[in-house]
């Protein structure tokens, strides 16, 4: 009883700091939380130590260590700075506005399709804004665009985003269906969120009193390094395609972009997020203690009877968006998957589909809005939680209806 009382008291001080992202008067944030209540599971014998290498699920991370070797490789190029400075009118083009717009959901959103969505934004964040503040345009509609964009676009495949990952890996779905099924509303999401911030900031666009310029030199673009990162693309989606494992094929191809004469091994590896990586370990820590106790099984068959067990729609459609704006949409499908076992396949698109879409209601609903905001901050942007759900709230609600009638149409999910 005595164990049962500690894991369930360290489980419920874990998802509480993933729904606050800090305690008052503390330091410590997410990570920082999850891996303390996992050290204090071992140390008081809950979870004796041997067993925390079985509660991990070792795949997952290897996909995410991998992607970000790559997203490495397109940063060390220069890519993503490039990116940004087009986007920005760098060059002098100078495109409109509402162009501009288009072109930073399309950029945000495809890049996101093929590469972690929160490596994206951290990489592309701070020299969007400077740039847009050389131009005189306000650049907070354009880093919530981004942000959305990413989510929305990261939606399309299992490595999109990090919940992505951790579903296909549970149901061991494929690449190229999954992809056909969420294409689509990942598409229709992307729409939505051009649409909902060219509406809502309409006229808008443009700071009230421009700044002076802001001096930004093109940043350099090594081709080589960037060939290179693309034929690794293109090799690991042929990979999807074949027998091999998604991780073994990951992993493989990570291998390849650390064996180079042009970037160090050092410095890939110091752009791997570490911090989302023990996060995730942690997680998977906590919620196998509390599985021990035998108490989600209990739940689960609860819920099953009662007829509110999320194998339908009407059930998973708030799931998804009160779980991902509270604990974070990452925390929320390890919860779920760890007290669900062998969901139906359909069940498992409309997971991935709708946790993705319903992390852009809120600021706090994705670890990319999160990144976003922090990124903006440390270049001098200030963007409040009033100014995202303006956006956010009605292009999460339009994006998750349409993949609602999406899945229910194409006889995913009841």
């Amino acid at each position: 009883m005595t164990d049962t009382v500690v894991a369930v008291a360290l489980f419920a001080v874990t998802y509480a700091g993933m729904a606050l992202g800090r305690f008052p008067g503390l330091r410590i944030d997410r990570t920082g939380i999850a891996l303390v209540a996992a050290i204090a599971l071992v140390l008081s014998g809950v979870l004796p130590a041997h067993s925390v290498a079985g509660a991990i699920d070792f795949p997952t991370l290897a996909i995410l260590f991998g992607l970000m070797i790559l997203s490495a490789q397109y940063a060390g190029s220069g890519f993503y700075d490039w990116c940004a400075y087009k986007v920005a009118g760098g060059d002098g083009g100078a495109p409109s506005p509402v162009r501009l717009m288009v072109v930073t959901v399309a950029v945000g959103g495809g890049l996101s399709a093929v590469l972690a969505n929160d490596v994206v934004v951290f990489a592309m964040t701070p020299m969007l804004c400077a740039g847009l503040a050389r131009r005189g345009l306000d650049p907070r509609p354009y880093l919530i665009a981004l942000a959305g964009a990413a989510n929305a676009g990261s939606a399309a495949t299992v490595i999109g985003n990090p919940q992505n990952i951790l579903i296909a890996q549970a149901g061991g779905l494929d690449f190229w269906r999954f992809l056909a099924v969420c294409g689509v509303p990942a598409l229709a999401a992307l729409a939505c969120v051009l649409g909902v911030v060219l509406w809502v900031w309409r006229g808008r666009l443009e700071l009230p009193h421009p700044p002076a310029p802001v001096s930004a030199d093109p940043p350099v673009l090594d081709r080589w390094p960037l060939v290179k990162a693309v034929v690794a693309t293109v090799a690991l989606l042929i990979l999807f395609a074949t027998p091999l494992p998604q991780d073994m094929g990951v992993l493989a191809v990570a291998g390849v972009m650390l064996v180079s004469r042009q970037m160090a091994s050092r410095t890939m590896l110091g752009m791997v997020d570490w911090h989302l990586l023990v996060l995730f370990a942690a997680l998977f820590t906590v919620n196998h203690a509390l599985a021990l106790t035998g108490i989600p099984a209990l739940l689960v068959d609860a819920l099953q009877g009662a007829g509110w067990f999320p194998d339908r729609l009407a059930v998973m459609t708030p799931l998804a968006l009160v779980s991902s704006n509270t604990i974070g949409n990452v925390p929320a499908v390890i919860l779920l998957l760890n007290a669900w076992t062998a969901p139906p396949e359909g069940a498992l698109y409309a997971l991935a589909l709708l946790t993705t879409l319903a992390g852009n209601l809120l600021l706090l609903g994705s670890l990319a809005n999160i990144i976003m905001v922090e990124r903006a901050a440390l270049a001098g942007v200030r963007l409040g939680f009033a100014d995202h759900a303006r956006c956010g709230i009605p292009m999460t609600l339009l994006s998750m209806g349409f993949a609602v009638v999406w899945l229910w149409a194409g006889g995913w999910i009841g």
